[in-house]
């Protein structure tokens, strides 16, 4: 847009970024707000490819060819100074603050500056959708796949123009945005994981390829571009329906959609990408009533800058979680921590657009460089001038060390990945089951544990209170407490703990493993009831990784049949967190038998007993894991609980 003459401007275009980066900020600033403001990374895509198309078009059109060197040299001075900027100033950040933040940051670096960082992520298995490892340049994966599309689309635009076939340009760039939106639902249904699906350069480009094909679509021939003239009020009053339509159609997606979910894949990126086109489309019409609205000097103070914004806030983020944090020792609000990185974002590319992004690309790298040497010489008048120059020669200076220091010492796993292996080794050599530690007395079959008569009552006698009903005590079920009589089904967390379970359970029988969620313990659980295998005392940790069914919670019981249940509930700084919790509590208050262990309430005091990314616990949260399921045992041995599952809660 800054390459066109103001006459060709097209208007509305600032504040539909001013929108879509607010999105994506308000999503991972303040997250339970809007659940779906990553579709703002798809506005954008809409956005530039329309934009990128329509200029190169004007170009050809204006002077009968494209000139690649010199589209590629404004693109690199468009993007490569402010990247380069944030990359080096944010790395030399990491590098003094410490933690996991360093996770891969050579990779990350060669990944951004050299744009496939899209791939690089996959290649690492990276959860785009998920804090586990907090990658520091995480972001810059949307920048790769624009500039991969930004590298072959002149190249095809020469060949399609040459012969002025604009209809071959719709029709092409709008059966290539189909396959790849296909792509992404195809994926999704064949349960490819959804990393990949949103990172892929082929399942994700779609936005940009229908972006030029609107572009060609709209775009006026040389006959007809004269005949252009304002819309008559008719238009208007439909330009400004559609506008208002395509708005609340993504606004709307972004307040419901879910990350990472099927429905998100499944036609939500679509629509989304389809309702950002539209919209698009009809703003930069001339005369677009809204577009004067989308432009007002807020929105478009925002829209401007809106590139530095985006590549700030992420690393700015980690950062200011790092600092401020549990992993400093501090319980700085989430608000608090959001407030701050957006202050301190705003700042930093506000400093950068001015200084860094807009000289250079008014005046090209090779003045710009030479202005700052004459600046730093005192060959310029201007004192203030000399004085920018020293502060940006300052912060380089010490920025160089800190960034060699920190490719020099980056680690190759975060701590969460260090405790998990640890609760891997740990799995693979102790041994469970009939070869492990046995118990100091045989353990007692799960029906016998559960033999309570229709006259069992939910709360002790008075005569139990005062010491009586001795008869009771007797005939109550032997209590299990012993590692035999533990089968423990779990994910990630509980694996890390796996080390101090043992411990605690001599000869517990652990099967946990990553990313598993409570669906995989009905088969699981199935699987050892049908061999006989399943013992006394069943204990569940599934619930770090997604949202929980209460069917996958009843059909658990069932199989488990008299077993007594131990639902250890979560901890994890993620949105369907306190809903499992929730969902985990109801059903044990309805079920005798099942009790929770409220792993949540005990390490919510002690985030620093956890790796980096506040989910997995270091040995001394693994011994906390531990101890609420102990807890748990105590609970599910109260006469209470013992009555089992023959008499209902309510």
């Amino acid at each position: 847009m800054h390459e066109t003459k103001r006459q060709q401007r097209l208007g509305g275009l600032d504040g539909l970024r001013a929108i879509a980066v607010g999105l994506v900020l308000v999503y991972h600033l303040f997250p339970p707000l809007m659940p779906g403001g990553f579709l703002g990374v798809d506005v954008f895509f809409a956005i530039s490819g329309f934009l990128i198309a329509t200029l190169l078009m004007r170009e050809h059109e204006s002077k009968g060819r494209i000139n690649l060197v010199d589209f590629w040299r404004r693109r690199a001075r468009r993007l490569l100074p402010a990247l380069g900027l944030v990359v080096a100033v944010t790395t030399a950040a990491s590098f003094i603050v410490g933690g996991d933040l360093l996770y891969h940051i050579r990779q990350q670096v060669i990944g951004a500056l050299l744009f496939v960082s899209n791939w690089v992520f996959i290649a690492f298995g990276t959860d785009y959708f998920a804090q586990d490892t907090p990658e520091l340049l995480r972001n810059t994966w949307s920048l790769a796949i624009e500039e991969q599309f930004y590298l072959l689309l002149p190249l095809v635009l020469i060949v399609l123009l040459r012969r002025s076939r604009k209809a071959l340009v719709v029709t092409l760039f709008a059966l290539l945005g189909t396959g790849s939106a296909w792509l992404m639902w195809h994926y999704s249904l064949t349960g490819i994981d959804a990393t990949r699906i949103y990172f892929g350069s082929d399942s994700h480009v779609f936005g940009l390829l229908f972006g030029v094909a609107l572009a060609a679509l709209l775009h006026p021939s040389r006959k007809n571009a004269a005949a252009i003239t304002s819309l008559t009020r008719p238009q208007a009053i439909v330009n400004t329906v559609i506008v208002v339509a395509g708005l609340s159609c993504f606004m709307w997606l972004s307040l419901t959609l879910v990350e990472g979910s099927t429905e998100s894949f499944e036609g939500g990126f679509q629509l989304a990408t389809l309702a950002a086109l539209v919209t698009v489309g009809a703003v930069t019409r001339p005369g677009a009533p809204l577009a004067r609205a989308l432009d007002i000097r807020p929105l478009a103070y925002i829209g401007e800058r809106s590139y530095g914004i985006y590549l700030w806030h992420w690393p700015v983020l980690l950062l200011v979680r790092q600092s401020l944090g549990p992993a400093a020792g501090l319980t700085t609000p989430v608000w608090v921590i959001g407030v701050v990185t957006l202050g301190i974002t705003l700042t930093a590319a506000g400093l950068s657009y001015r200084f860094v992004e807009t000289p250079i690309r008014r005046h090209g790298l090779r003045t710009s460089w030479n202005a700052f040497w004459g600046a730093l010489a005192g060959r310029m008048s201007r004192p203030v001038t000399k004085r920018r120059a020293l502060t940006v020669f300052s912060i380089t200076f010490l920025a160089v060390p800190l960034v060699g220091g920190a490719l020099l010492t980056a680690p190759n796993r975060t701590s969460s990945e260090a405790a998990i292996e640890r609760g891997r080794e740990a799995t693979q050599s102790a041994p469970q089951g009939a070869e492990g530690a046995q118990p100091d007395s045989e353990t007692p079959d799960p029906a016998d544990a559960f033999q309570a008569g229709p006259e069992a009552k939910k709360s002790p006698s008075a005569d139990d209170a005062t010491g009586g009903g001795n008869a009771d005590a007797e005939a109550a079920p032997q209590q299990l407490n012993h590692g035999l009589d533990l089968t423990a089904v779990g994910d990630s967390v509980m694996l890390a703990s796996a080390p101090e379970l043992s411990d605690a359970f001599a000869g517990v029988d652990i099967d946990a493993e990553v990313s598993r969620g409570l669906g995989y313990a009905v088969s699981y659980v199935e699987e050892l009831a049908h061999t006989g295998s399943l013992r006394p005392i069943l204990v569940i940790g599934l619930g770090t990784n997604g949202p929980i069914s209460d069917d996958d919670l009843a059909a658990i019981a069932q199989i488990a049949e008299k077993r007594r249940i131990i639902l250890v509930n979560a901890y994890a700084d993620r949105w369907w967190v306190p809903e499992v919790n929730e969902q985990l509590t109801a059903f044990a208050d309805d079920h005798r038998g099942v009790v929770v262990a409220d792993w949540n309430g005990s390490i919510a005091p002690h985030p620093e007993l956890l790796a980096g990314d506040l989910v997995h616990p270091h040995p001394e949260g693994g011994e906390v894991y531990a101890s609420a399921i102990a807890q748990a045992i105590d609970e599910l041995n109260a006469q209470d609980e013992r009555v089992g599952f023959g008499v209902p809660r309510r």
